[in-house]
């Protein structure tokens, strides 16, 4: 029974104090200690059920997330964020370290691993209300902190409230919320957050404005084209002129095609990444004999994969080599991507590499798999969660969890 697991685990970490005998805590007195007067009972509780991984804490402490004490609230919310993060994120990523430290910057680390990197857990309403509510924080490193989580835990679609309370972050007077709220808007596809991110365009602050611009892509709102086309020309080059460029590769449409054959051959890796995805997300051909050299001879392993991935949505075979470049930390997650945007028609070029001898490259497929594979890849699937590798093992597991959680 996993009660029984968790008593077993409190009663390797705390006890009741005031008697001669000490009286091993149940797990319903650590839940009641949530709601103690006594904040350090509070903070002990939280502390408690973080250490003892029952998931089923999450609902009991979603109140905590705006306790009054800073301490509980940012301790509160960096457990809610571990009864989601995959274990196996320790090793590979660091995110786990980082966690264990309860260091501030837990949630921002958190939202950038992606969806990918998450337990498929049930999110209770009061957990994502009570995040929204903590964006309004009097501590910065509360609120940027619950404004990250909202975007790891919570799951789209927001409901219509939650969508105008993250929306109004948009204009807090904290410029990091802002740019948070943004990113959070694109990974949570809130479209109708489309008008207040075209006013964020022209925020005072270049985080907000570039964060703005990103999910007027994320979130596909075609009738930002000519206000993203406008501001990659202001910027021409670095940070803007990406962000404007990458938010036009999302909407991939034909008024910016020569705009991304024109910058196939820019000096700024992420420029020609950004270009290369947009021909191929537009489907643009005209450009092929560019993207196939490049795909081979660009100095930049993250502007190849990028060639790879515009051709093989142009139907050339170029999967396996978007999958090979798996074998490298630093282009997990960019591979990782585009294999999980190719889709369902892909599966057939994914089910070998399963069976690599390179363990990123089985536990990155076997996650991917996860997210497209559909109840036909768990036969595929099952094998790999008995992998000599652990944190493999641990991804295969993950990927099934994932498929039966969304029937």
């Amino acid at each position: 029974m996993k009660l029984n697991r968790f008593v077993a685990c409190v009663a390797a970490f705390l006890f009741l104090a005031g008697s001669a005998s000490a009286q091993q805590l149940r797990f319903d007195d650590v839940v009641r200690n949530l709601r103690n007067p006594d904040p350090k009972l509070r903070l002990s509780a939280v502390r408690l059920l973080r250490d003892a991984k029952y998931p089923e804490s999450i609902a009991p402490m979603a109140p905590l997330v705006v306790d009054p004490v800073d301490e509980i609230q940012l301790e509160a919310i960096a457990t809610e964020l571990t009864f989601f993060l995959a274990e196996e994120v320790k090793g590979r990523r660091m995110i786990g370290f980082v966690v264990e430290k309860r260091n501030p910057a837990v949630a921002a680390g958190a939202f950038e691993l992606g969806p990918i990197a998450l337990w498929p857990r049930q999110v209770p309403p009061a957990l994502v209300s009570s995040l929204l509510q903590a964006i309004d924080d009097d501590n910065a490193k509360v609120r940027l902190d619950a404004t990250y989580a909202l975007g790891v835990i919570a799951r789209p679609p927001l409901a219509g409230n939650d969508q105008q309370r993250l929306i109004k972050a948009l204009d807090h007077y904290d410029p990091a919320v802002r740019a948070a709220a943004a990113r959070v808007i694109g990974r949570l596809q809130v479209t109708a957050a489309a008008d207040a991110l075209t006013r964020a365009v022209n925020d005072s602050q270049a985080d907000v404005r570039y964060a703005a611009m990103r999910a007027l892509g994320s979130i596909k709102d075609v009738r930002a084209v000519q206000t993203l086309t406008d501001q990659f020309a202001y910027y021409r080059k670095g940070e803007g002129a990406w962000a404007a460029l990458d938010a036009l590769a999302h909407l991939a449409q034909p008024a910016s095609a020569a705009l991304f054959k024109e910058r196939l051959a820019d000096k700024d890796p992420l420029i020609r990444r950004a270009a290369a995805e947009g021909l191929g997300r537009l489907g643009d051909s005209s450009a092929i004999d560019d993207l196939v050299r490049d795909a081979t001879t660009d100095e930049s392993e993250m502007v190849r994969t990028a060639m790879a991935f515009a051709l093989a949505k142009l139907g050339r075979n170029y999967v396996t080599r978007i999958v090979d470049s798996m074998d490298s930390p630093k282009m997990l997650g960019q591979a990782q991507d585009y294999l999980i945007e190719l889709g369902p028609s892909i599966l057939k070029d994914l089910y070998p590499r399963l069976h690599e001898t390179e363990p990123s490259i089985r536990g990155g497929v076997a996650e991917v798999l996860g997210m497209i594979g559909g109840e036909a890849a768990i036969p595929a699937l099952q094998p790999v969660t008995q992998d000599h590798d652990a944190d493999v093992a641990a991804a295969a597991k993950r990927a099934i969890a994932r498929i039966k959680s969304s029937n």
